[in-house]
């Protein structure tokens, strides 16, 4: 947690260094009552998270909702789709917000109402969904198609809400007009890529969420470099959430987050890049997801070796070995890293050590993209 700190506060300093001295004044001179507001609204978010996770937790377990802890040699029961929580509080607090901003509790117009309303929605959908995946994927098993189909609906408000935008920018070409194809194609494959492409480096205490930290840490401070503030407070409230949510899903982990958690949250990621105009840096954050993929499919297509999973082998010491004689997940390549550098390798290990890259990656590209 020390080394994850550090790495999100130097994220941080490098944002605030690089950002004009004007950008930098304009934010200390923000309405005092709106600092407030987005004060009070961080505070629930992360307060409401605690409590319901905590109530999520006893009544799982009372539910048999568990599942098993597979990188722990006893394989404990531990409660499972917590992520759930995470999206109906991020629902909460925007919600929450517009309600405190429509009743002018504080003395301003209530901007952006409609895309907080489609983010909304986009939540609430991804995290549904998630959730139909975690009960019936653990029982039935679906397949990566089923998976895919099942996660259509959740880009058709970010849909929607871009039918009238058909311009995209791309790198040393600039701007294209695409017509339909952007609100048609571009956007839906940008959501559901990123929705499958985050649910797919997970399964190990801590690392969803420790992820998604660096992530909605980056796009924070990203919105309030470029101006664009209402998406930098919808990024803290998420880091709000995933912050009270790692607390009980750290190692040992009390709960799991499930698909509805990696739903929702890949979801966001895209909802996000693509409001605030941050396709660049998403694209970047996602270096490790796309490494993810070309091991999954060497896996699938090349080895023929079927679904794999990321989970490792424990030895009775609570240290990890290689699943498989090839590395077909990232989490195998952290263990192979670390076997080579340090002998013995923990979970624990394994998360800090993909948050770091992680992080090492999100201030490189605050340096070279913003």
């Amino acid at each position: 947690m020390a080394l994850l700190t550090f790495f999100t506060l130097l994220s941080v300093v490098t944002t605030f260094l690089n950002t004009s001295l004007a950008s930098f004044l304009n934010y200390l001179l923000m309405d005092t009552d709106e600092l407030i507001l987005a004060g009070i609204v961080l505070l629930f978010s992360f307060v409401l998270t605690l409590f319901l996770t905590k109530k999520w937790i006893r009544s799982a377990n009372a539910a048999q909702l568990v599942g098993k802890d597979m990188n722990k040699p006893d394989q404990p029961l531990v409660p499972r789709s917590g992520g759930l929580v995470v999206a109906i509080v991020i629902c909460f607090s925007l919600l929450f917000y517009i309600f405190l901003k429509t009743f002018s509790l504080v003395e301003s117009s209530s901007p952006h109402v409609v895309e907080a309303f489609a983010i909304t929605a986009t939540v609430l959908l991804a995290g549904f969904i998630g959730f139909i995946d975690d009960v019936l994927g653990w029982k039935q098993g679906l397949g990566q198609l089923q998976k895919i189909l099942l996660t259509l609906p959740i880009a058709l408000p970010l849909t929607v809400l871009y039918v009238d935008q058909t311009v995209m920018v791309f790198p040393f070409i600039g701007s294209v007009d695409l017509g339909l194809l952007y609100p048609l194609l571009i956007v839906p494959l940008g959501v559901i890529g990123a929705t499958n492409g985050f649910n797919l480096l997970a399964g190990y205490n801590g690392l969803e969420a420790g992820m998604g930290l660096v992530i909605f840490a980056v796009f924070g401070f990203t919105g309030l470099y470029v101006g664009k503030l209402w998406i930098a407070f919808i990024a803290f409230i998420v880091y709000a959430c995933l912050l009270a949510f790692l607390a009980f899903n750290w190692y040992p982990a009390k709960v799991f987050p499930g698909n509805s958690f990696t739903y929702a949250i890949g979801a966001l990621i895209a909802t996000l890049a693509i409001l605030g105009d941050m396709e660049r840096i998403a694209l970047w954050l996602f270096i490790p997801y796309f490494l993810e993929i070309l091991l999954y499919f060497r896996a699938r297509v090349i080895d023929k070796m079927g679904d794999v999973q990321a989970f490792a082998k424990p030895n009775e010491d609570g240290s990890l070995e290689l699943p498989y004689k090839h590395i077909y997940d990232t989490t195998h390549l952290a263990i192979w890293f670390l076997k080579k550098v340090k002998g013995k390798v923990y979970e624990r290990d394994v998360v800090l050590f993909l948050i770091a890259v992680q992080a090492l990656i999100a201030i490189s590209g605050v340096i070279l993209l913003l």
